[in-house]
Order: structure tokens, then C-alpha cells, then sequence
């Protein structure tokens, strides 16, 4: 039976949004079992078989979106652009579903106030130090101010390690972050990337922003983890409006 977690947050009724977890599917180790990504090694009659039984799960109202992640800053507003190369996708359109997938970066779920725009965010350190928020929120047409997020399962500050250089790129990229980084041995930091996420999304102006605790890399049972495994599946994490 698939698991998935529904965001904690006070979206409209008329935005529906889930993260998939690990469980439910066909796929054997190390994939086992509900893994939903094509590009990472798994069979692919297994892949497609899992997003079947997704979308019959969920009711999906077509197939979702599935966009090329890049570990960029490029948007995708779905019923617009023909590119799917990107790491953050918007739509408008109710029936539409936008997805990223994950094994540690974070998904992040958009919503407007009045539930007529949605948008989700593949934010790896990478993107997120880039500025995948920012450039997805400067293509959705709802001020930041009629936005609400929700920062889903990722890998937390005490299992997500980085070296002096990934630390310096946020330091020079933005104001006081410093605190988001903890030393644990010399030359290496834990890093709170769903704190950072958190902080980037108020700094733009969206007030209401929630978060899942769950990480992927410590909840071995419940969610892939690239940095754990390295060879492993893919969560999914989809919205759309009835």
C-alpha cells in the first residue's frame, strides 16, 4: 500500500499536494520499493508500474508533470513552456499536476491564498544557494504576500555535512546565514538547508511557511537517500488544483 504525507498547512481546498515516501511499490533493492525516477538505474517496466499504482493511489487527475532536474534555478510554467529542463515548475491550470522528486534536497510546495496558482521546488544546496526560490517566485504571478509553503522531508541539520567551500557560498550569497552552518570537525560544517529554505522564503515576503521534520537520510524505512545510499530511488512530491 503506497504511504504518502500530506502537508500541515492551511492551503485552499482546492489545492491538492502529497510527498510520496518509499513504500507501497514494485521495485526491488536497492530501489525497493516506490521509486518513481527513470534516470537513476532502476528497471524501468518497475518505474512505470510504480507511477501507475501512484496515480491510481492519489486519483491524480492526469499524468503528473515529470520535469528534467538540473540542480539549477530554471522554472517551468507547465501549460506554457515546451522545456521540461528545469527545477521548479508553476501551473495555473486546475487538472495540471507539477511534481519534483528527492532523496535528501527539498521538496517545496507553493500555494496562492485563493488556491488559483501552484508551483513546487526541487532545492538541493546547490539551487537553493542559486536561487531556485527566488527565480520561481519572480515567475508566479500571486505576490509573495498571498503565498503559503511547505518545506517537505529532506535531509536534516545533523546528517547533512559540507566542506568549508559550501558554507563560503552561501556567506557570499546572502546576509547573515552563518548561523545556519555548525562546526563538527575542522573544515566541516552541519548545514540546516530546510533552515535556510525557511529563511530565503520570508526574506522574499512569503509569512506563512511550514515545514516536515522528517529526514531522509536518518528515516531509512521511509524515505531514499542519495547521501546514505548513493545508488537509491526517488520520492515525489506533486500539487495541482481540482
Amino acid at each position: 500500500m503506497i504511504e504518502t504525507i500530506k502537508p500541515s498547512w492551511t492551503a485552499p481546498p482546492g489545492v491538492c499536494a502529497f510527498t510520496t515516501t518509499r513504500t507501497g511499490g514494485v521495485s526491488r533493492a536497492p530501489f525497493d520499493s516506490l521509486n518513481l525516477a527513470l534516470h537513476v538505474g532502476d528497471d524501468p517496466a518497475q518505474v512505470a508500474r510504480n507511477r501507475e499504482l501512484l496515480q491510481r493511489a492519489l486519483n491524480l487527475p492526469a499524468e503528473p508533470c515529470w520535469i528534467n532536474q538540473t540542480h539549477g534555478t530554471d522554472v517551468v510554467t507547465l501549460e506554457l513552456d515546451s522545456s521540461r529542463d528545469a527545477d521548479a515548475a508553476i501551473t495555473r491550470l486546475p487538472g495540471v499536476v507539477a511534481v519534483v522528486m528527492t532523496a535528501d534536497c527539498l521538496p517545496i510546495l507553493v500555494c496562492n491564498r485563493d488556491g488559483s496558482e501552484v508551483a513546487v521546488v526541487h532545492a538541493g544546496w546547490r539551487g537553493l544557494q542559486a536561487g531556485v526560490i527566488q527565480s520561481t517566485l519572480v515567475r508566479m504571478k500571486s505576490s509573495s504576500e498571498q503565498l503559503q509553503a511547505w518545506i517537505g522531508p529532506g535531509i536534516s541539520r545533523d546528517n547533512f555535512e559540507v566542506g568549508g567551500e559550501v558554507r563560503a557560498a552561501f556567506i557570499d550569497s546572502m546576509q547573515d546565514v552563518e548561523s545556519f552552518f555548525t562546526e563538527n570537525r575542522n573544515g566541516h560544517w552541519l548545514c540546516n538547508l530546510p533552515g535556510l529554505a525557511e529563511r530565503v522564503l520570508k526574506k522574499q515576503g512569503v509569512g506563512d511557511v511550514y515545514r516536515d521534520l522528517g529526514c531522509s537520510f536518518r528515516d531509512d524505512d521511509k524515505f531514499f537517500s542519495y547521501r546514505r545510499n548513493t545508488i537509491t530511488g526517488r520520492m515525489a512530491s506533486l500539487i495541482w488544483i481540482k
